[in-house]
């Protein structure tokens, strides 16, 4: 993130002084702070956490604004609201509900470096307040430390760095050729959920032309809930996957580990997932893995190859 000569001394100004940068340029021109801009989460840096137990302190990915002493929090908050506006002077800041009377009561400081707000809800009108969550930024030579009172264990608060997506190294890929996906090639189908009323499959086309093809589906309850456009290219002596969940603009995802029937695509500026996994055992069950690029609880899908159709005549 590049930041003028002239918002490095406001800022710095502001951090040592404890006071507002918003403030002390209020006859200045606008600048940007050290916590503006979109945030990945990079890894989980909780105390004594367990691996396993990896998980970020709110979003993966969020973004946030300040200006004119206001702090926004654009996306990632978790409030349902974006774009919610809060006075960074301490003062209450309520933000109406979904349903009359219930309200968010936001509160944000910027002091000595430290950027904090704290939301808690009333849910019905003339109700008292509850869950209230409290979150602290604090910029450092890594990227942005973040500090949150979500606690999977007992009086720990949680804390995480995150990165800017630009400031977050890509992988090299690992060398490999599509013929070394072939045994991905053929329709895939499999089930979750109670008595497997959630369908899913994955049609993947033969490895010709430097690439293979495949379409997703995932059917819950006798409708279509899901679905995904997915390629895995050739480019630059590596192998990259391409999904494009529901449509969307495509994400792109490099081969770090080819071996055998084992493959493992990882973009770590995603914010989720970061790593996904295809394995083939040799029961000839596909599984797939999306998660975190260390640790957490990766989602796993099981998936058995359907007999090729009989041929008519």
């Amino acid at each position: 993130m590049q930041v003028s000569s002239l918002s490095s001394k406001v800022v710095l100004l502001a951090i040592i002084t404890g006071g507002n940068a918003g403030e002390l340029q209020a006859n200045q021109t606008p600048f940007i702070t050290p916590f503006e801009g979109e945030w990945i989460f990079v890894e989980d840096r909780t105390p004594g956490r367990a691996l396993e137990r990896v998980n970020p302190p709110m979003s993966s990915k969020f973004a946030m604004k300040i200006e004119n002493n206001v702090l926004t929090l654009v996306s990632g908050h978790g409030s349902g609201q974006r774009d919610t506006k809060i006075t960074l002077n301490g003062s209450h800041t309520d933000v109406p509900g979904a349903t009359p009377g219930a309200y968010a009561r936001y509160r944000a400081t910027l002091l000595d470096g430290v950027l904090a707000y704290e939301v808690e809800f009333v849910r019905t009108e003339g109700g008292a307040p509850q869950n209230q969550i409290k979150r602290e930024f604090r910029f450092t030579g890594e990227g942005l430390e973040v500090r949150s009172n979500l606690m999977l264990d007992e009086g720990v608060w949680s804390v995480a760095l995150y990165k800017h997506p630009q400031d977050i190294a890509l992988p090299v890929g690992a060398k490999a050729t599509i013929s070394q996906m072939g045994w991905l090639s053929g329709n895939w189908s499999g089930s979750r959920g109670a008595n497997g009323a959630i369908s899913m499959e994955e049609r993947w086309s033969p490895a010709k032309g430097g690439s293979m093809l495949a379409i997703s589906r995932t059917v819950s309850r006798e409708r279509l809930s899901a679905f995904e456009y997915l390629r895995i290219v050739e480019r630059d002596g590596t192998l990259v996957y391409i999904a494009q969940p529901n449509g969307l603009s495509p994400t792109e995802f490099i081969l770090t580990e080819l071996s055998g029937t084992r493959a493992v695509f990882e973009n770590p500026r995603h914010d989720f997932p970061k790593k996904i996994v295809y394995e083939l055992s040799p029961d000839g069950v596909l599984s797939t893995y999306v998660g975190y690029l260390k640790g957490g609880s990766p989602r796993r899908y099981e998936y058995q190859k359907e007999p090729a159709p009989t041929p008519q005549g």
